[in-house]
């Protein structure tokens, strides 16, 4: 196994009012909601413009829904239908028997009826509405709060006055051909509501967290990771994938081995550049890259290690050249140091990276281009 290295090593610096989640420095937990987000997919590329101002994303945020609310009312809300149960002098939908029996409606010359109704007070409208009201306690600027409240105001002027929908409602929601316009307003919304999750920061309420733990930030470094390389290397000509799967190679195997063999190896994300013929597979971790070892005082950690082996080797022969000369990227956040170390093992240039999740969001953006560039 013949193997080259480069290396390029930097202490991280520090950065005022940046927290912690667990030993993992984080400035702005804010930045990865964004990368995350159904409204950086759509919109990705005009927010990657406005760089400057992602460091106070509640008012990019709030400024944003402001300016989709604003289109949509003009242009008149999205009516949707609601069920409804009411006693009527005449039927109306269905009629429900058991209710007129039990009540004596019939003699007082009701009937119990059950019926889809028009009307603008949607679970949609509602979710609008209140992520106004929730993001405008949260945004620096005293007249864009103003108008995120105007703009409530204006939901229960029109009648959305009903109280806010469970996320189990939100996401059964389906967008049809008339209205694709409120799916932009819906998920600048959402990401207004992920905005105001509790911080770290004191305060005189005291909240269970469960949302802020390790896992969960694990899981949004990773879709973060995705949404920003889709949108930001989208434009460069890569296909990108998440949560994409890769099968074994068996040739030959026992009757029994497909009861109890994986069929299929799930990566994180994989970058494909079709006209340089590059192939990387991407595989995050929200932990230190580094770990005390046996024989010395830090080592990287082994199961990674040949956990993105195996993504590699395991495609060689297939008769793609591009799986058999396909890269692998290790990327961690930042503890104590930055590292980008490459490695190239049996022709596949294996790259073992840290982002500094402390920075600003400039130099988050220019961390994750930057490993992206075939080393040299």
């Amino acid at each position: 196994m013949v193997s080259e290295t480069v290396s390029s090593s930097k202490p991280v610096t520090g950065h005022p009012g940046r927290g912690y989640v667990g030993r993992i420095p984080v400035r702005n937990l804010w930045l990865l909601m964004l990368y995350a987000s159904d409204l950086f997919r759509m919109r990705g590329t005009d927010l990657l413009e406005r760089e400057k101002n992602l460091d106070e994303l509640p008012d990019l945020v709030a400024n944003i829904l402001a300016e989709a609310v604003e289109e949509r009312q003009r242009r008149r809300l999205n009516l949707g239908y609601r069920r409804r149960n009411a006693d009527l002098a005449r039927v109306r939908g269905r009629i429900d028997l058991l209710t007129t029996e039990r009540r004596q409606l019939l003699s007082r010359g009701r009937v119990a009826c059950r019926f889809d109704e028009l009307t603008i007070d949607t679970a949609r409208n509602r979710y609008v509405r209140a992520a106004l009201e929730r993001i405008s306690l949260l945004v620096g600027e005293a007249e864009l709060a103003h108008r995120c409240r105007r703009l409530a105001n204006n939901f229960n002027a029109l009648g959305v006055t009903g109280i806010l929908p469970t996320p189990s409602e939100i996401q059964s929601e389906h967008f049809g051909r008339h209205d694709a316009d409120d799916r932009f307003m819906v998920a600048a919304a959402k990401l207004a509501f992920d905005l105001c999750l509790p911080s770290e920061d004191p305060g005189v309420d005291v909240l269970p967290l469960p949302d802020r733990e390790e896992q969960w930030v694990r899981q949004l470094f990773e879709r973060a990771v995705g949404g920003f390389y889709r949108v930001a290397l989208g434009r460069q000509g890569w296909r990108v994938k998440t949560g994409a799967t890769i099968s074994w190679p068996v040739d030959r195997h026992t009757p029994d081995i497909k009861r109890i063999l994986p069929s299929t190896m799930r990566t994180d994300i994989i970058l494909e550049h079709v006209p340089t013929c590059r192939r990387i597979v991407v595989d995050t971790k929200f932990n230190s890259i580094l770990t005390r070892g046996w024989y010395r005082e830090e080592t990287l950690r082994s199961r990674y290690l040949y956990q993105i082996y195996a993504y590699l080797r395991s495609q060689v022969g297939r008769g793609n050249p591009v799986l058999d000369r396909s890269e692998g990227l290790l990327l961690h956040p930042a503890v104590g140091c930055n590292i980008d170390e490459t490695a190239v093992i049996q022709g596949h240039a294996i790259r073992f990276a840290t982002i500094d999740l402390g920075a600003t969001s400039a130099s988050i953006r220019r961390e994750l281009l930057d490993v992206m560039n075939p080393w040299s």
